[in-house]
Formats: C-alpha cells, sequence, structure tokens
C-alpha cells in the first residue's frame, strides 16, 4: 500500500544516508532560528473575549464615545488607609497628595477624583483649587468635617469610594479609594517620540509613589496587572529540562543517547517557535502548555525509538537490520500517534476563544515537527552514531531496553496479562460501571471566567526568589495585594452600557430611550421607578436644570411635559453641544445615529442574572441595543468556555475514532482495532472531568482545551500498546503476544508517562494560576491515559480474539497462565 511504500521510503533513506538527513534537518533549524527574533507577546483576559458581540460593542464605544473607554486618557487607583481615612490628618494627607499629583507635569493628570475632595468642597463650595480645599479643611473644626461628611453621604458616588465598615454617624472609615486621570502625550511611552503615537506615562505608579504624603495614613498606588509570562516562561522550561535530563538518565542510561535526546528536544522547541514567529502568532499565555507538551510527545517517541533498537540489538541484530525493523515499525506507531494528537489539537480551531486556535494550530504543527525530528532525525543520528562506535572507541555504557521480564517492572507490568487471562470480563464490567458513576459525577462540573485566572497569587513563593535577577519575579505584586484589598473592603457596583443604534432625531427617540430605563430589573440600580444611568437623556435634563435658556428651548419641544424633548431634536442637541464643556460627543454620535446608555447595576450580583437583566432592558428599547460591559463579556464567555470544551470534544473523538479505524483498516485490515484504541481514551476523558470536580477546578478559557488534549496526548499510550500487539500477535499466540507487548512497550510507556507527568507538572510552578491547574490537569490526564492502557488494553485484546477475529486465521491461545508468567516468552530471544 501507499504508506507502507512511504514508510519503506523514510526506512531506506535513514539507512543509506543519514548524515544527509541530518544536515537538512540541521539547515532548517537555521532557518527556524530566524523566527524566534519576531516573536510577540500578548497576555490578559482580552485576548479570550475580543471576538465577543459584547467586546465588539465596547469597541465600537470606545471609537464613538471616547471619553467612556477613551485612548486619549487613562486612569490610575490611589487607596488610602487609615484609623479613619475622614478625620483631619488622614483628609489632609490626602488632599496635599492630590496637590501634588496635579502640579506634577510629567504626569500629565487631568483630574483627582477622591473623597477628600468631595468633603472639603463641602466645606467649602468655594473652593475649587487644590490649595483652597487643602485650606478649607486645615482650618475646620472636627465637628465641621464630621458634618460635612454625614452631608456628602448623600451622594452614592461618594458612599461607593469608601470602604464597607463606613459609619456615617461617626464620619469614620477605614479606607477610601480615588481615581488619577492622565492625558495622552507625544512620544511618552517606550516606543515613543517626536511625532509618536500617544502614550501615557510610563512610570505613573512610581511617580505618585513618591509624591504621595503619609504622614498619617498610608496611600497605595495600584498600576497595571503583572505580566508575568516571561518569567512563568523562564522558570517552567529549565525546570521541565531538568527534570526530562533526570527521567533521560533512567531511561537511556548512556550519555551519547541522553545528548541525541536533548539534541532533539532543543530542535523540536526551536522550531515550533520559530514557526510561532515566522506566523506572526503572538505568544500569549495558553501557549507556555505547548513547550511541555511536545517535550513529552517526544520524549515518548525517543524512549520507544531506542527501547525497540535495543530490543532488536539484544537479540543479535546487526546495527543496520535492528534499525530497519525498528524504524519499520516504531514509525507506524509514531505517525498514527502524530496523526490522531494532530486532529485532536486541531479541533481546538473550533474554539470561540483567539488564544484557543492559536494553541490548537501551534500544539498540532508541533506534533507533525515532533514526528518529523524524532521519527527520522533521531534514528539517522542514532544509526550514525552507532557506526562510529565501530570504528572509533566512543563508550557504550548501556544497550539494554528499559523493560524486561525479570525487572521488578516487568513483573509488575504482567500483572495486566494475568488479569486477562483470569477475569478480562470482570475488569471490564467494573471499569464501565466506574466511568459510567465518574461520567454522572463529571456532569455538576463548574465554568469560570475572570480575571483573577490570568493573576498571580499576591505574594510570590520563596523558591522563585534564588532565580537569576533578570527573571526573579517581586516578592509581592503590589496590584495583585491592592486589588486584593479592595475586593474585601469596598462594596463594588458594576456597570452595564447599551450601545443603542437607530435614527435618533426621530421626535420619539429620546422618549423611548427614557421608557427603556423604567421599572428596571432587580440587579440595575434605581431611584423610585427610573434605573439609576447616564445617557444624553440624563444630559439634557442636568443642563435644563442649570440654564433657563435651554430648560425653556426644552419645554417647547415637550408635548407631555415630563421633560424629555419629543420635537425638534436637532435643535436640542445642536443647543446642548455649544455650552461650555459639553459632554453631548460622551453619549451621542456626532451622526445622530447612534448612543450609548450606562446603568449601575449590583456589583455583587451573579453576572449570569446581570447578563439576563440586561438583555431585557434591550429588548424594550424601539431601536437596535446591545448590552455590554464586564458583566456581560465574562458573561458570555463562560458560556462560550462550555460550548468550546463540548464542541472541541466531539470534533476531537470523532475526528480520532475516524483517523484510527481508517488507519488500522488501511494497515491491518482490522478497523475493529481503531474502536479497542478509542476505549482508554473515553475512560480517560470521564476520569479528567470528574477529578475536576473533585478538586473544585472549574472550566475556564485557558484550561477549556483540556479534554482535547487528554485525547490528542493520552492517545499516545493506546496506540503505541495497540500498534506493538499487532506486531507481536502476526508472530505468535495471544498471550505470549501480550506479555511482550505490555513489557517492551509497557517500560518504554512507563519512562514516557514519569518524564511526562513530572515534566508538564512543571506548570504547576506557573505565577498564572490557570496555568498551573492546566499542567496539572495534563499531568492526570496522561496519567490515567497509561493506567487505562495498560490496565484495559489486554483484557479487551481477550474479548476481541474471542468475538473479533477469524478463528480459522488466529494463532492457537497457549492456555497456560503459567507459562506466559514463568518467563518461557523472553524478550532477548526469538519465540
Amino acid at each position: 500500500m501507499n504508506f507502507h511504500w512511504l514508510i519503506d521510503r523514510i526506512d531506506a533513506a535513514i539507512l543509506s544516508r543519514p548524515k544527509s538527513i541530518i544536515l537538512v534537518f540541521l539547515l532548517l533549524t537555521g532557518v527556524f532560528v530566524i523566527g524566534l527574533g519576531s516573536i510577540s507577546t500578548e497576555s490578559g483576559q482580552q485576548q479570550f473575549t475580543e471576538d465577543l458581540p459584547s467586546f465588539q460593542a465596547v469597541e465600537d464605544i470606545n471609537e464613538e464615545f471616547g471619553t467612556t473607554f477613551s485612548t486619549e486618557t487613562t486612569s490610575t487607583t490611589i487607596v488610602q488607609e487609615s484609623h479613619n481615612v475622614l478625620a483631619k490628618p488622614a483628609l489632609l494627607d490626602m488632599l496635599k497628595t492630590r496637590e501634588r499629583i496635579l502640579a506634577s507635569s510629567p504626569l500629565r493628570a487631568e483630574s483627582v477624583s477622591t473623597p477628600a475632595t468631595t468633603v472639603a468642597t463641602t466645606l467649602d463650595p468655594s473652593a475649587t483649587t487644590p490649595e483652597a480645599q487643602y485650606r478649607a479643611v486645615e482650618q475646620a473644626t472636627p465637628t465641621e468635617i464630621a458634618t460635612a461628611v454625614q452631608n456628602a453621604a448623600d451622594d452614592p458616588g461618594f458612599t461607593n469610594s469608601l470602604s464597607n465598615d463606613f459609619n456615617r454617624a461617626s464620619a469614620s472609615a477605614s479606607a477610601s479609594r480615588g481615581s488619577v486621570t492622565h492625558r495622552a502625550g507625544p512620544g511618552a511611552g517606550a516606543g515613543g517620540g517626536p511625532g509618536g503615537a500617544s502614550e501615557f506615562p510610563p512610570d505613573r505608579v512610581e511617580r505618585i509613589d513618591t509624591l504621595a504624603q503619609d504622614d498619617a495614613s498610608n496611600i497605595w498606588v495600584q498600576g497595571t496587572p503583572p505580566n508575568t509570562t516571561g518569567t512563568t516562561t523562564a522558570v517552567v522550561l529549565p525546570a521541565a529540562l531538568v527534570l526530562i535530563v533526570l527521567f533521560l538518565v533512567i531511561a537511556y542510561r548512556d550519555p551519547v543517547d541522553i545528548g541525541i535526546g536533548l539534541l532533539a528536544i532543543v530542535m523540536t522547541l526551536i522550531w515550533t517557535f520559530g514557526f510561532i514567529g515566522l506566523a506572526g502568532i503572538p505568544f500569549a499565555v495558553l501557549l507556555i502548555a505547548v513547550p511541555p507538551i511536545l517535550i513529552a510527545i517526544g520524549i515518548d517517541f525517543g524512549i520507544h525509538s531506542i527501547n525497540r533498537y535495543r530490543e532488536e540489538r539484544v537479540r543479535g541484530l546487526n546495527t543496520d537490520d535492528a534499525m530497519s525493523l525498528t524504524t519499520s515499525q516504531v514509525t507506524v506507531a509514531f505517525a498514527i500517534v502524530a496523526g490522531t494528537s494532530t486532529v485532536g489539537f486541531l479541533s481546538n480551531v473550533a474554539s470561540a476563544f483567539p488564544p484557543t486556535r492559536d494553541f490548537g494550530l501551534v500544539a498540532a504543527v508541533g506534533i507533525v515537527f515532533t514526528f518529523l525530528i524524532f521519527g527520522i532525525f533521531v534514528p539517522a543520528m542514532k544509526l550514525s552514531v552507532d557506526r562510529a562506535r565501530q570504528q572509533y572507541p566512543i563508550p557504550t555504557l548501556a544497550t539494554t531496553p528499559l523493560g524486561s521480564k525479570s525487572s521488578p517492572l516487568g513483573r509488575i507490568l504482567s500483572v495486566s496479562v494475568v488479569v486477562a487471562k483470569r477475569g478480562p470480563v470482570v475488569l471490564l464490567l467494573f471499569t464501565a460501571l466506574f466511568t459510567a458513576g465518574g461520567g454522572v459525577y463529571a456532569t455538576g462540573v463548574d465554568t469560570g471566567f475572570s480575571p483573577d485566572d490570568f493573576q498571580p497569587a499576591e505574594e510570590t513563593p520563596e523558591y522563585l526568589q534564588v532565580l537569576p535577577e533578570s527573571i526573579r519575579p517581586p516578592e509581592r505584586f503590589e496590584y495583585v495585594r491592592i486589588n486584593n484589598f479592595i475586593d474585601r473592603n469596598f462594596k463594588e457596583d458594576g456597570r452595564v452600557l447599551m450601545y443603542v443604534e437607530g435614527e435618533l432625531t426621530q421626535d420619539t427617540a429620546l422618549e423611548q430611550m427614557h421608557r427603556a430605563s423604567q421599572s428596571p430589573p432587580e440587579t440595575f440600580r434605581a431611584t423610585g421607578r427610573l434605573a439609576e444611568r447616564q445617557s444624553i437623556v440624563t444630559l439634557i435634563q442636568s443642563r435644563a436644570e442649570r440654564d433657563p435658556e435651554f430648560r425653556a428651548l426644552v419645554k417647547r419641544n415637550d408635548r407631555d411635559d415630563n421633560g424629555i424633548p419629543d420635537d425638534n431634536l436637532p435643535a436640542i442637541y445642536t443647543a446642548l453641544s455649544e455650552s461650555p464643556n459639553s459632554e453631548i460627543d460622551r453619549f451621542i454620535a456626532a451622526d445622530r445615529r447612534s448612543a450609548q446608555v450606562i446603568y449601575t447595576v449590583d456589583g455583587e450580583a451573579d453576572n449570569s442574572v446581570v447578563t439576563d437583566d440586561a438583555y431585557h432592558v434591550a429588548t424594550t428599547f424601539r431601536v437596535s441595543a446591545q448590552p455590554t460591559g464586564s458583566p456581560v463579556i465574562f458573561d458570555e464567555a463562560i458560556s462560550l468556555v462550555l460550548e468550546s470544551v463540548i464542541v472541541s470534544l466531539v470534533l476531537t473523538l470523532t475526528g480520532s475514532s475516524a483517523f484510527l479505524i481508517v488507519a488500522y483498516w488501511t494497515i491491518e485490515g482490522r478497523p475493529s482495532l481503531g474502536v479497542i484504541n478509542i476505549i482508554p481514551i473515553l475512560v480517560t476523558v470521564v476520569a479528567v472531568v470528574a477529578s475536576m470536580r473533585a478538586l473544585d477546578i472549574a472550566f475556564n478559557a485557558i484550561n477549556g482545551t483540556i479534554l482535547a488534549i487528554a485525547v490528542g496526548i493520552g492517545i499516545d499510550y493506546a496506540v503505541h500498546v495497540v500498534h506493538r500487539f499487532t506486531d507481536e500477535y502476526h508472530e505468535r499466540s495471544l498471550y505470549p503476544a501480550l506479555t511482550r507487548t505490555v513489557v517492551g512497550t509497557g517500560g518504554a510507556l512507563t519512562g514516557s508517562m514519569l518524564t511526562t507527568v513530572f515534566g508538564i507538572g512543571v506548570l504547576a510552578l506557573a505565577l498564572n494560576p490557570a496555568l498551573g491547574v492546566f499542567g496539572i490537569l495534563i499531568s492526570l490526564s496522561v496519567l490515567y491515559a497509561y493506567l487505562s492502557s495498560i490496565l484495559l488494553l489486554p483484557s479487551l485484546f481477550v474479548l476481541w480474539e474471542r468475538y473479533a477475529t477469524d478463528t480459522n486465521t488466529a494463532v492457537p491461545v497457549i492456555d497456560t497462565a503459567t507459562e506466559v508468567m514463568a518467563g518461557e516468552y523472553s524478550l532477548s530471544g526469538d519465540d
């Protein structure tokens, strides 16, 4: 067949031109090195939400109403903590800090909003400058300050900026928060310059820290979320390599073979990272999981290749014959594993999240590279070295395979053959019941999506402090610490934005917008029957209260006398835009065909409930209305996580099953072997999801790929067992074939499993908590796949021979388990 013809050509090339193959692969490595310099990074939760309709609505709002999520301004959060931040000493600390910030030209501070400012202007409404506001508090008595606080407490904005322990009667609170709004400036940031893009002060946190007056209080400045991608990569990759080298030493026990394995690993990573750079794929946090996956599969391929070669050498074959037999057999298994894993990873291209799609593509390409390097380059390198050993005194420390019947590991592995002989039906029924129960339990696994999924812990582990200074993380992430403090001490009000599109110059447009805010749902904050909101309607009402002339214009065009104009709206908009400091552009577009309404919602309410309420409010608009804002975006992301998990799993199982059935039909003429191959993976998937629920791990945007990965990687173990069994079953009867399979391939699988579990398990060291959980789940999936392949497949083969094979062509079965276990069927001799 064409497939066997291709394998034979690869085998012939390895035997006849190994040095040419080595040269070609090294030249290709040089090409991929070029791409390493083009890798860009991407971090944060936005990468998982940018394709959502609600996120697109935010983008439209940013473009049309720049002052809401302005690209020309940014804000910095400041937090004050004291025994009482509303007492005079703490108020003066904050007011002096505010004065210094506004006076610092490098900070380009447009405004500084704090509760201390509100207290000062309540004491003296004429105090409009920072200096006058400081004097107003400085000259006030404690009683006057307490009264001012009590009066200011009528404003929800004031109380929301104070900690939960605010006591109006005693005018006290232990913490407050405010914000500094910065203007963008030309070329202020990295990469800027004269005429460059507008940037914000890159060192604003440090500058504000130096300006803060903290005589009677603590003032903290919260900057931007930490980007831990570089540090995590610098920690994970070396740790993985250390563990890989350790297990390579155990598996190979020969320095030359260890060197070949390490070189192949480095080449695999260079090819994959080079592809990322050449393809222009941003290196997002999810891609950190790719190198350990490729390392693990590469080590698995390497151990199987060298182990099988050593088996044939122990049996007395010469170098060329042993390598020919090894490549003709393991290359088929590698191709099946690579094909199935590639299908599994490519299923993630169906994900709704761009980083997940990139992950699927990069992992699939990396698997192909792994197959080429370990399936062709490594045998060619090994053959060249062993030929050189015949001419030069190159030391050889180990030539025996990892597993043998006489070894403790071989005896342990052989237990599954005894079980298959004595009670295969019992084992499989027990497994079926266990899997069914686990499947029912697994349906309770949760889903989640939160910015906290992407943030490191507040305190970094001590072992990370021994890293070199260039990659050492700070002892404490100040952003996370302040964020946790805010979560614990402040009641959060959320915001839902409504992006409205329609002809807003029609007479009834504003009246309809006003009616949509009446009788709001429970999660929407309300005053009376009206939702708390900011919109073009509230802007008109506010202006009418202050400006008699504008109020008269509104009244002339208000048919029902409710303060909402419903005639001559273009004239209303024109008059509103001509007023000093008009904010009309914040709420309605220049072409009057789109607007935004900002609703205040309960920040403690479940996002799903807020989202349902937001879409209910959207239906009350007579024009198109799209809800957005953090609660809506994150809730939609959660829904897509679950949808992506299901779609990815269905596509992975369907594609992998079809691939395996066709592969075994084509290669062995036995499609039923493909079905057997899938059974351990189904058990693995159920066990992984059940473990997630038991460990209280929710599906999120990062670990949502775990099931496809469990299929893609885990099937590797089943393929090796099934393919080795088919090779052995051609030459001997059932139980000897099973014994040679489980002991020979099982030994290599054990080394591969340990390497993978610990190699990928180092992701638990990642500063990103979601990535750490991701590594743990992959390790669990590999462990479960190993156990299910070693324990279940022998029993499945026994039933397969009884019911799915042609008894006229099957090799006679040896009927004595004692013969199997007595060592008669040795791995080191011909049977």
